[in-house]
């Protein structure tokens, strides 16, 4: 047995084993809650090796309606019925994925973070207008689409939830926290291109380093040696280490300054937490040169022609064709729980 094999069993177990947390659990919760699921139903023989999975279309789309900053144009998207289907046809693609051929950690972490991020913005977009995830994330009945909105996959439904928290975290790689996004200016950046396995530890790297540069998720008061942190880091702290001195030496090389890495490396800080803003994490629309000229990406296409009589005729269009983009729970996370 070759060790992709082991990698793709060990995730089959983590699904089958915790099925629970998926499709089963909803079932039972189906008559006082809307339940909703994406993709399509693959049997096994038909399924493909997650490093074989094709992310092209993702691609295209981030490309398109996500900005540098992470900042997604639902707005144009929504408004795309070409673009919302592709975004369907993407997710139909990561249900044919099998859960037991073999595939590296890597093809495996990247599936899965661009399978969270896909599913995520499908589901943005589904009630877009909204302001913020949390109007959708009811503990009470309803509707809450970390535990609601269900991705087809290896013959089971799996939530938001259950792709963080039973797949993802139990992968022990923390740095998955500054890759997905639950569609909240708190959270990292929504890389404007999928992840895949071969470029997978480079890109984690960059969107961890650009999470750290930003006040909104870290500050260093050098007077007062102390550290403040986004709530990230509080609610999942367990995954970085198991005391305040380890996880401030896993996050060391990612801080901006060395003077950072240094206290951090000490553990020479006190360390206090951010607030997390959990207003949706919306971008302007892209601009891009066309004939010469900049034309904006982002809305639904205006077509009008003014004519002068005894003369020529004028016509101008001004188009908008867009751009894209964590998780979490209805509870706060502590020390590693709930979801984000």
């Amino acid at each position: 047995m070759n060790i992709k094999t082991i990698f793709s069993l060990s995730l089959a177990v983590l699904i089958f084993g915790g099925a629970q947390l998926y499709g089963q659990s909803s079932t039972q919760q189906a008559g006082k809650q809307r339940q909703l699921t994406l993709g399509k139903i693959v049997l096994n023989a038909s399924a493909t090796a997650m490093g074989s999975i094709d992310h092209s279309g993702w691609n295209d789309l981030l490309a398109e309606y996500v900005d540098e900053s992470g900042g997604v144009d639902y707005k144009t998207w929504h408004a795309s019925q070409k673009c919302t289907q592709a975004l369907d046809a993407y997710i139909d693609l990561l249900s044919s994925a099998s859960l037991t051929q073999g595939a590296t950690r890597d093809d495996q972490k990247a599936y899965w973070i661009n399978a969270y991020n896909a599913v995520t913005v499908k589901g943005i977009l589904q009630e877009y207008p909204t302001t913020t995830i949390r109007n959708h994330t009811s503990e009470n009945g309803g509707y809450n689409i970390w535990k609601n909105l269900l991705l087809n996959v290896g013959g089971r439904q799996v939530s938001l939830e259950g792709i963080e928290h039973q797949v993802l975290r139990k992968m022990g790689d923390p740095r998955i926290h500054f890759a997905i996004v639950c569609a909240s200016k708190g959270c990292p950046r929504l890389l404007n291109e999928a992840y895949v396995g071969s470029t997978l530890n480079d890109q984690l790297d960059t969107n961890t380093k650009h999470f750290f540069s930003l006040a909104q998720n870290f500050q260093h008061d050098v007077q007062n040696r102390s550290f403040r942190l986004s709530a990230i880091m509080q609610w999942f702290g367990t995954d970085f280490g198991q005391n305040q001195a380890a996880q401030l030496k896993a996050i060391s090389k990612y801080l901006p300054t060395r003077e950072a890495q240094a206290a951090a490396n000490a553990n020479s800080v006190g360390v206090s937490y951010l607030d997390y803003s959990w207003d949706l994490n919306i971008g302007k629309p892209k601009m891009k040169k066309e004939g010469g000229s900049m034309k904006k990406q982002g809305s639904m296409q205006k077509q009008g022609s003014m004519q002068k009589q005894g003369s020529t005729q004028k016509q101008g269009s001004t188009q908008k064709q867009g751009s894209m983009q964590k998780q979490g729970s209805g509870v706060k996370k502590t020390g590693g729980s709930g979801s984000r």
